[in-house]
């Protein structure tokens, strides 16, 4: 908040910073800086809910993320996130019961040629299947 002098306009990358700092954006770090920015916090709340990058929820151990651009679902992204789903239990935005690993999903990821993919603790994993997703799953339930 600093570097940017307090500015009411550094609200998104104000939260972003707290976010990467975190983990996630919990009800008193949202007050904090909407008060520091003296920004209404309906503003900021509004901008933590609406930007789908934005987590009100601490996340688990681990974290897979699904590609869904274009590229992505056109190769099958929607059975790779249909695979996570059954594994785990939960859907896209949520963190398993045992808080060991959440599942996101993305707009796109920058890697088109090798659709689809997956992000696996933020490392690209391309020309994945399924039974890559469940191989990956297993994994982090031995650790």
């Amino acid at each position: 908040m600093r570097k940017n002098g307090f500015a009411r306009h550094a609200l998104i990358e104000t939260l972003h910073t707290v976010q990467s700092s975190f983990g996630y954006l919990d009800d008193d770090a949202i007050r904090f800086v909407a008060g520091s920015l003296r920004v209404p916090l309906s503003q900021a709340y509004g901008v933590a809910t609406f930007y789908h990058y934005f987590s009100l929820k601490p996340p688990g151990k681990h974290t897979i993320t699904i590609c869904a651009g274009t590229a992505c679902y056109i190769k099958g992204a929607d059975k790779l996130v249909a695979a996570a789903e059954k594994r785990l239990g939960i859907v896209p935005g949520q963190t398993s019961p045992d808080t060991q690993i959440s599942l996101m999903t993305a707009r796109c990821v920058g890697a088109c040629s090798r659709a689809p993919v997956m992000l696996c603790d933020n490392e690209v994993a391309g020309e994945v299947t399924a039974e890559h997703v469940l191989e990956q799953l297993e994994r982090w339930a031995v650790e």
